[in-house]
């Protein structure tokens, strides 16, 4: 099976000659670390990856030279064995990969799978007449094969210095489905922070290439930061690669040990560089996680300030229309009174005639006598009556105060009349459940509330408190008296006088509706107030049903 895989090369700079052939799209993203801010020019390029099939015998893939190194060139023999693939591979025409930059110094051989995953699968060392040979094994079974220039053999990610790609022949094994997929390739120069320079490498012919390796490895994993987020394991690498210098400084160099050190060097820092960058990406991320996450507190406190300052607002205006409402009762219960005092007076004054026409009746003898008097009686009769009349006067007026105050209050809460005086029901939706902590919209109507019965003297306010069944009756008990205590209380705060108002919790005694259903239990879930006094009178309807 015949795979089109596509890998994506990023890297430090801009795009050069050498990655240009098979461009088919251009995305600019942006990375970089403590030590190695870059932006990276990504690039898509396709390669052929081959299904090699499960013992499915050997078969041959050509290694053709990019435009990079156009003269390289290779022939590779992978082999399907059980549990995995032998790839032979001969290389010819290598040139130096110093070409490419200081910091580089050998190739690698890597296998790629379709889903982008990249394997590393040896270091390709150039021999004489620039030809090399290596023979690896991999556990993928589809692959694509690339070689490119690294600064030593350990690395994990491949450079986007690709000089060498496979080419399907003709007589290649294999299917032909074709994916794509992205890979990451790591720009040339992408291993250094801007700015940075590489000394330039000498070979010395007493010097094995893996001592020039592992220098570059242990300061490429210094660039990437690894000294500070990664401390321990890059100084097991410096450690590492001091003995590596005490081999090469010898008069004899010892070349098995010093390559032994330097290849666990590399290990070492690749391994340290690796660290660095995923605790330097770990950072990024919780950095922004909790940015993000102090925005959010932030958002939120001056929502709940918003939410503070529209309920202070709501608050004046209820007030300022309470204080309204009070002046308008105080002008009313005013009025009431001077009627009620004028009743008073002529009631008084008709009782006085009415007496007066009784003894003069009384003391009337002969006829002129009787005619007279009852001249007299006559008028004290017609006082009576006027002083009766401006009693049932009074008395209306003072029923009108009582309609007057039942309409003010039933603006505010719902308001019927009784024989015990207006009773004002209160539901439990101005509570929270099982709590008796008035909402801020209870607050609102009780201010108000608060606000017309001042404006009326001498009124009495009993405030009672009512639960349904659901529960125990120690607790609805209880749950009543605070919540009637409540009420109570911030009518008292509001202004009211204080010994004009007392508090009572009824538990569940007396439900006004059945305890059966939850429409009956929400009815019976309630606040009631009294209101009674003289300055009311009695109900305007004396007809009222049974009392609650």
């Amino acid at each position: 099976m015949k795979y089109m895989l596509l890998f994506v090369i990023g890297g430090a700079f801009c795009l050069s000659a050498f990655a240009q052939a098979n461009i088919q799209s251009t995305v600019v993203v942006e990375s970089g670390g403590p030590g190695s801010p870059y932006h990276a020019v990504v690039i898509s390029r396709t390669v052929q990856a081959i299904d090699y099939l499960h013992r499915g015998g050997a078969t041959d893939v050509d290694l053709a030279g990019t435009n990079l190194m156009s003269s390289a060139n290779g022939k590779v023999k992978v082999r399907s064995k059980r549990g995995t693939m032998e790839v032979e591979a001969e290389f010819g025409n290598l040139e130096s990969p110093a070409t490419f930059g200081n910091e580089y110094l050998t190739y690698v051989l890597w296998a790629i799978s379709p889903e982008g995953r990249a394997v590393n699968l040896g270091e390709v060392l150039v021999g004489s007449n620039d030809r090399s040979k290596l023979t690896a094994t991999t556990n993928l079974q589809a692959f694509a094969l690339i070689v490119t220039a690294e600064p030593y053999f350990g690395v994990r990610q491949p450079s986007n210095v690709v000089i060498l790609e496979n080419v399907v022949r003709n007589d290649t094994k294999g299917g032909s489905e074709a994916v794509s997929t992205k890979y990451e390739l790591l720009e040339r120069g992408g291993y250094l922070p801007t700015g940075y320079k590489f000394d330039p490498v000498v070979l010395s012919a007493n010097l094995p290439l893996e001592f020039y390796e592992a220098r570059n490895a242990v300061r490429i994993a210094k660039s990437e930061g690894a000294e500070q987020y990664a401390s321990e394991s890059y100084q097991h690498a410096v450690d590492s690669m001091k003995t590596v210098d005490d081999y090469a400084v010898r008069k004899h160099v010892e070349e098995k040990p010093l390559i032994a050190a330097a290849r666990q060097t590399v290990q070492t820092a690749e391994d340290a560089r690796e660290i660095a960058v995923k605790r330097i990406d770990a950072d990024s991320r919780n950095a922004e996680l909790q940015a993000s996450s102090d925005a959010q507190a932030r958002s939120q406190a001056q929502a709940a300030d918003a939410i503070l300052l529209k309920e202070k607002a709501e608050s004046d205006a209820a007030m300022a229309q309470a204080n309204a409402a009070s002046s308008q009762a105080n002008a009313d219960a005013s009025q009431a009174n001077a009627a009620a005092s004028q009743a008073d007076a002529a009631t008084a004054q008709a009782n006085a005639a009415n007496a007066q026409a009784d003894l003069v009746s009384s003391q009337a003898t002969s006829a002129a006598a009787v005619t007279a008097a009852q001249t007299d009686a006559d008028q004290s009769r017609l006082v009576a009556q006027q002083a009766l009349a401006g009693q049932q006067k009074a008395d209306s007026e003072k029923v009108a105060m009582r309609a007057q105050l039942s309409e003010q209050l039933n603006r505010i809460l719902a308001t019927r009349d009784s024989a015990r005086g207006l009773i004002v029901s209160m539901s439990d939706v101005l509570f929270d459940t099982g709590r008796y902590s008035l909402k801020p919209g209870a607050r609102e109507k009780l201010a108000k509330v608060a606000g017309i019965l001042i404006a009326y003297p001498g009124l009495n306010i009993a405030v009672g408190g009512y639960t349904d069944n659901v529960g125990g009756d120690e607790m609805n008990q209880k749950l009543s008296e605070n919540r009637a205590g409540s009420v109570r209380d911030y009518l008292v705060a509001q202004g009211v006088a204080k010994d004009s108002v007392g508090a009572t919790g009824f538990g569940n005694t007396l439900p006004v509706a059945s305890n059966d259903n939850a429409s009956g239990r929400q009815e019976n879930r309630r606040v009631e107030l009294v209101v009674s006094g003289e300055a009311i009178g009695s109900p305007v309807n004396t007809t009222v049903g049974s009392l609650r």
